[in-house]
């Protein structure tokens, strides 16, 4: 039995969807996408293997759409989600294996910054070139920004919810665009949960920056 004949089956149409088939790998990548960012805006390590299964549901899921640098992206998530994985248990410090909730730094944001215009850029440059994708420069935009938006969730960077925020208002009509119906209203269900992490966060760091000042007071 080859790898096609394994994967196939999760390729076929589940439901239809405003005249549009919804396949298996859709479905999947919608429960476990769902599940991976409810997660991680409550801080459970458990996103990281949830998500690594969400990343290989939608690298089928956008080769067959056409959307080749999200479906590569979805390769460098893993790495990342390996990485993210480590860092939220070992990162801590000394007399810590939780990593805290921090801002985003100014030479962080420059760095960022200047990785999201060079990636934007190349990657529009690259898929104009060398792919038959209708939507070169928001799949390079995307692309960028969700690779910004990880890097800040695994070192849990406050403002790593703000790029997800952006690229989910990018995703969701860039989805509906391809066809891609189901997902599109996971991406906008994402970005509900993005702003409930947003607040979850943002209260933990509030909360642990306020524990030195009652420890004085008290």
């Amino acid at each position: 039995m080859s790898l096609a004949d394994i994967l196939d089956p999760l390729q076929q149409p589940l439901v239809t969807v405003l005249g549009t088939p919804v396949s298996w790998t859709e479905v999947l990548g919608f429960g476990s996408g769902a599940l991976c960012v409810w997660l991680v805006a409550r801080q459970h390590i458990a996103n990281w293997p949830i998500g690594i299964a969400n990343n290989v549901f939608f690298i089928l899921l956008f080769a067959q759409a056409g959307l080749y640098a999200d479906a590569g992206l979805q390769i460098v998530f893993i790495t990342l989600a390996a990485y993210g994985w480590w860092t939220w248990t070992h990162g801590g410090g000394p007399g810590t294996s939780v990593l805290p909730v921090r801002r985003t730094t100014r030479t962080e944001w420059a760095w960022l910054f200047a990785a999201g215009v060079v990636g934007t850029a190349g990657l529009t440059l690259l898929l104009t070139r060398a792919t038959d994708s209708t939507v070169p420069f928001w799949d390079a935009l995307t692309t960028s920004l969700s690779l910004m938006a990880t890097y800040g969730q695994c070192r849990k960077r406050l403002e790593s919810w703000w790029l997800w925020i952006a690229a989910d208002v990018v995703y969701i009509p860039l989805y509906a665009h391809k066809g891609l119906y189901l997902t599109s209203v996971l991406y906008a269900g994402f970005l509900a949960l993005c702003l409930v992490g947003l607040r979850n966060w943002r209260r933990d760091l509030t909360a642990r920056n306020s524990r030195p000042l009652e420890a004085v007071t008290a």
